[in-house]
């Protein structure tokens, strides 16, 4: 056995190859697996095309059990969900720049004045409604002589590095914005009025006189003591805090970009808001120099919404866009300057009233612009069914006063002394100013009247619209806007101690009549009285034509399907009161469960 064993061990050590054996067993393979495809495939090819169509049959049922379960879970799960604003999103908003500061106080582009009512608070704001309401005053008392004004403020406010805004706050600012050496353009308003302490949440103010719109004099940004305090009045502007600003609104500031083409002012939602933290998580604040950037911008979704655009035809027809119109308390006019030689006769004034056709001029802008005759926002005063109205088109009258005036007709011009008749017309950089230009050389061009334009772009460094044209009154005729407010209160643009190179009083106009009832206006705190007054003025400035009222102006707001900002039915006093429902806006949609 032990034999055997060995052999048997050294056969396995050494194994021997039988190529016939192997053929044989490859042989014998083949032949099983030929024999089991025939019986098992082959044969059974018949009955797989018998029952092909009972297999698509289930096939289809399967399919169709499926698309009704995802329906009925896509029902189920609407009847129980919505589609609402996410929270915590990024909103990026485009609006015409430059930004040079963020300091609220020397804010003058839209981009910048956008920035501070975001980053900084007021004591008083308007809300969705257009009316003024506490923002951070709880309450206000005034005197039984309507001269002196009593505020209380909340006490929950922070700034944004966490300090507490109080009165002293409040002080500080009106006490710089009084200081020359600060030069703020909100001084004027307040050299006659004095501030009083009384402790950290109240104040109160005192006025020389009545002024019954007071109140909406109280929407200046509140700037932080702690911060400005060892800062020179005359170093505010150039201070890194125009860079850099601490405030206490709803958004505060986190760092800013520059790109080619546009700056960028990135925000975040400040936490310890006293009204509530926003839905927005960040905001950006996109400043172009162009509204042909902006379009731009929309189209590549480079910003979700924006401001600014007074042609909207193009954006308007982009997919998921949609554009809001919202009235605003401004108005679009042209002014004539009473002190040129050809527009001191009021028969020439008159004239150009009667003979240009407003009503057309609007058609041609789009957008539904409001009619504006007046120098009041439709809708002030309360005896809008019994104000005078504009005279009506009449190009005959309009004519025959030029006659009378002495401008007799030569061939196609008019002259006068043998001088022609020829009207200077500026007007800023915009698409809708020089359509309404277009119409006045349209109109005026039968009646003999020749028109010179200039259009000056603000964009551009090198022309400053302000001390060039605006306060040497460097024109015949101005087409301009005037940021009228939410109070009747018109006294800053037609009374006449306002004619000066510092007043607004673009027309120069004198009318002892207007003075008396813009100053009788203004004292009188009662609301129908100074209707009476207002009213007596608006005759006297229809009659005298200082102005052709051409149309109330709007916000025209872009926005993206995928945001939610402006309510429908939000009144606004300014552009920049879109953002009275800020804490509300989302960018971005999530599905949350309906309550029952």
């Amino acid at each position: 056995m032990e034999d055997d064993d060995k052999n048997k061990w050294r056969r396995f050590q050494r194994p021997q190859f039988d190529s016939k054996h192997v053929a044989k067993r490859a042989r014998k393979a083949e032949t099983a697996t030929i024999r089991h495809a025939r019986k098992f495939i082959t044969k059974r090819l018949d009955n797989i095309q018998e029952v092909r169509r009972l297999v698509a049959f289930w096939l289809a049922g399967i399919a169709i059990l499926i698309l009704a379960v995802g329906a009925q879970l896509m029902w189920f799960q609407n009847s129980y969900t919505t589609q609402t604003g996410a929270s915590d999103g990024t909103y990026a908003e485009a609006t015409l720049g430059p930004i040079n500061t963020l300091n609220p106080l020397y804010a003058s582009s839209s981009a910048e004045i956008s920035a501070s009512r975001l980053i900084f608070s007021s004591l008083f704001s308007y809300d969705t409604t257009g009316h003024l309401n506490g923002d951070l005053v709880k309450t206000m008392t005034t005197s039984a002589d309507g001269t002196s004004y009593t505020v209380n403020l909340r006490s929950d406010v922070k700034w944004h590095d966490d300090a507490t805004l109080t009165a002293k706050d409040v002080l500080f600012t009106v006490n710089l914005i009084k200081n020359p050496e600060a030069r703020s353009s909100l001084r004027t308003q307040w050299q006659d009025v004095s501030l009083k302490l009384i402790n950290d949440t109240t104040l109160e103010f005192k006025l020389p006189s009545v002024y019954a719109a007071f109140p909406h004099a109280l929407t200046f940004p509140i700037l932080p003591e702690h911060k400005l305090k060892d800062v020179a009045p005359s170093a505010l502007r150039e201070n890194s805090f125009s860079l850099s600003p601490i405030g206490s609104g709803p958004f505060e500031y986190r760092l800013a970009q520059t790109s080619e083409d546009h700056k960028i002012v990135n925000l975040s939602a400040f936490e310890h808001y006293y009204k509530g933290v926003p839905k927005l998580g960040r905001f950006e604040l996109h400043a172009y120099s162009k509204q042909d950037n902006i379009i731009s911008a929309l189209r590549t979704g480079q910003v979700n919404a924006a401001a600014d655009l007074s042609d909207v035809s193009v954006a308007s027809s982009m997919k998921n866009y949609v554009v809001h119109y919202a009235p605003v308390n401004d108005g679009v006019y042209a002014f004539f300057n009473t002190a040129q030689p050809a527009l001191k006769d009021v028969k020439v004034r008159q004239a150009l009233q009667q003979s240009l056709d407003v009503g057309a001029i609007r058609k041609t802008l789009g957008g539904g612009k409001t009619p504006l005759d007046l120098p009041f926002v439709n809708g002030q005063l309360k005896v809008d069914d019994t104000l005078p109205k504009a005279s009506a088109l009449n190009i005959k009258n309009a004519n025959s006063l030029l006659d009378q005036a002495g401008w007799k007709r030569e061939g196609t011009e008019r002259k006068k002394d043998g001088q022609p008749l020829i009207l200077s017309v500026v007007t800023t950089k915009n698409a809708q100013y020089q359509k309404i230009i277009d119409g006045m050389k349209k109109d005026w061009a039968p009646l003999g009247v020749k028109l010179q334009t200039t259009v000056v772009d603000t964009s551009d460094p090198t022309q400053d619209f302000t001390q060039n044209i605006l306060q040497p009154r460097a024109y015949d005729v101005l087409v301009y806007e005037l940021s009228i407010g939410a109070d009747p209160d018109v006294y800053a643009f037609w009374h006449s101690s306002q004619v000066g190179q510092r007043g607004l009083n673009l027309s120069v106009y004198t009318s002892g009549v207007a003075d008396d009832a813009l100053t009788s206006a203004r004292a009188r705190s009662e609301p129908e009285l100074r209707d009476i007054k207002y009213k007596a003025f608006a005759r006297q400035w229809l009659n005298d034509v200082p102005a052709i009222g051409l149309y109330q102006s709007s916000l025209q707001y872009v926005e993206s399907k995928q945001v939610t900002a402006l309510e429908d039915e939000q009144k606004l006093v300014s552009p920049y009161d879109r953002y009275s429902s800020i804490l509300y806006w989302t960018a971005g949609r999530a599905s949350v469960y309906k309550t029952p």
